[in-house]
């Protein structure tokens, strides 16, 4: 076992394991076998871990889950203050999700294979969306965007479509164009409709 591995407790090895195979492979193309094999361990060990694959699966979705929420703070403390800047700054984070990473969104993907209405996780991974949906939403609305709700909600699509797109045509498909694009949709959002200002001078 390498020195690295040794001085890493069972735990994490076995959650790093299975972020990293779950994430190149998919849930279902990976057996508890391959993940205690990958973290040095054995099954006998993984289960006294972990009571199932299920629960494995839970607490790997939570970690990706808490790598947004990393993300989301760096963002806010990098900008502070001042939601425009974090609002490019989202969709500098967003792009670099797109373009770094081919396999797509995690908790997505987890989704699609995750077909059984009472699996354990796929409450979580709503709960998780509609989080990251509604910090997006708000941090539209402190940056003055009257239908923040609306536009929180055109990004969440452009993006979700952006990294599926990334992963069926390339790196030189639409998802190529995921921020200026979506640069277009906030101007758009930004705008006053026509005879606004006309109105106001009426009245």
């Amino acid at each position: 076992m390498p020195d690295e591995l040794r001085v890493t407790p069972p735990r994490a090895r076995i959650l790093a394991a299975a972020r990293d195979l779950f994430h190149r492979r998919g849930l279902r193309g990976v057996g508890v076998d391959a993940i205690a094999e990958a973290a040095g361990t054995n099954k006998m060990t993984l289960y006294r871990h972990f009571e199932s694959k299920d629960e494995l699966i839970v607490a790997y979705l939570r970690g990706v889950a808490a790598e947004a929420d990393a993300i989301w703070q760096a963002i806010e403390r990098d900008n502070p203050d001042d939601p425009q800047a974090q609002l490019k700054s989202w969709l500098k984070c967003a792009e670099d999700c797109i373009s770094v990473d081919g396999r797509g969104c995690d908790l997505a993907n987890a989704a699609v294979e995750l077909t059984e209405a009472g699996h354990p996780a796929r409450r979580l991974i709503e709960e998780m969306k509609n989080e990251q949906r509604g910090r997006l939403a708000k941090l539209c609305r402190r940056a003055g965007i009257a239908k923040s709700e609306v536009l929180a909600d055109t990004l969440t699509l452009l993006l979700e479509g952006a990294r599926v797109s990334r992963q069926a045509a390339g790196t030189n498909g639409p998802s190529a164009k995921f921020v200026s694009t979506a640069e277009t949709v906030i101007e758009t959002f930004k705008a006053k409709p026509k005879g606004a200002s006309l109105r106001k001078r009426v009245r």
